[in-house]
Parts: C-alpha cells; sequence; structure tokens
C-alpha cells in the first residue's frame, strides 16, 4: 500500500493585540507520517532526522499561549483534536495522527477538544530556548522584541533542508 501523500496547508493570523501571531504562515502537513505509522518515536525520529530536535511528549495546552523566543513544531503521534491557532479570533483547525504543525513565533494556540489517546511530540530548532506567554498584560513590547529576533530555521523538520517551510519562510 502507498503512502498518501503530504498535503501542505499555510494559515495566516493577523496581530490580535493579547495575541502577537506572525507575519509567517502557520504551516500544516497533512499525512507527514501515514496515519496507520503515527506514533512517539517515529515522529521523533523524523525530526531529529531533519534537525529538530524532539523535546517534549504531552498534549497541547488548553488556554491561549504563544512562544516569543522559537518556532515550534507539534507533531500528532496520537489521536485527533481541534486546536484554535491565531487567538480568539483565529480558526480551529482539526487535526490527527501523522499531522505535523508548524507554528511561527508569536502565534497562539490552545487545544479545543481531543480524544482520549490525543498525544503530540514536540521539537524547536536547534539551539533554542521557548518560553511560554498566555497574552497576559505587560508581555508586549518585550514579547514583539524577541519575536523579531528568531531566526528562520536551517531546515524543516518534515522534508528536510530543501524543504516548503525552507521556502514559505524566506
Amino acid at each position: 500500500m502507498t503512502a498518501p501523500a503530504i498535503r501542505i496547508e499555510t494559515l495566516q493570523f493577523a496581530d490580535g493585540g493579547e495575541i502577537p501571531n506572525s507575519r509567517l504562515p502557520l504551516v500544516v502537513y497533512r499525512s507527514a507520517i501515514a496515519p496507520a505509522r503515527a506514533s512517539a518515536e517515529a515522529l521523533e525520529e523524523l525530526f531529529e532526522a531533519n534537525g529538530w530536535p524532539p523535546q517534549w511528549r504531552a498534549q497541547i495546552y488548553t488556554f491561549h499561549h504563544y512562544h516569543s523566543t522559537a518556532h515550534e513544531s507539534l507533531g500528532i503521534a496520537r489521536g485527533n483534536a481541534r486546536v484554535m491557532f491565531g487567538g480568539k479570533a483565529g480558526k480551529a483547525v482539526d487535526v490527527r495522527a501523522g499531522d505535523v504543525v508548524v507554528i511561527p513565533a508569536g502565534v497562539g494556540h490552545k487545544r479545543l477538544e481531543s480524544s482520549a489517546q490525543f498525544l503530540v511530540v514536540g521539537a524547536y530548532p536547534p539551539g533554542v530556548s521557548w518560553d511560554l506567554l498566555r497574552g497576559e498584560p505587560g508581555e508586549r513590547p518585550a514579547a514583539d522584541i524577541n519575536i523579531s529576533k528568531v531566526k528562520p530555521p536551517p531546515s524543516d523538520p518534515v522534508e528536510g533542508l530543501a524543504g516548503a517551510l525552507t521556502k514559505l519562510w524566506r
């Protein structure tokens, strides 16, 4: 049986006031790994092979948040979920096992609902530390300054050095 082709979707979000978002598009890779083969181990291997060291296995927080110091890759290892991206005025996106979402620094995200077995692998470009901001008063303008300093990653977490992300984020 042939693995399904990866489909790439992009979403763009304007500054939401509380959540800064980004000029860079959020990128969703549908079936980055065939759903039947999706696992935490398979996603960790994919991310590691493409220069994005995996750092955790968990779920996505159920509150709006963003990272001002790092881009983030979320690989859906098990189950499915509906995730709000872009803050309160953003867009709800359904994700399932095998999908990967690459979130630019500053873009808000929040898990709205998920299956009981939902599991995510989180990865970041090498050498970066991520913070956790909630869009609370006083975070900006420092968060905006941090976001402006985050460089495009050297590789795509799904497709490597010549992947779609390296073109979309230039």
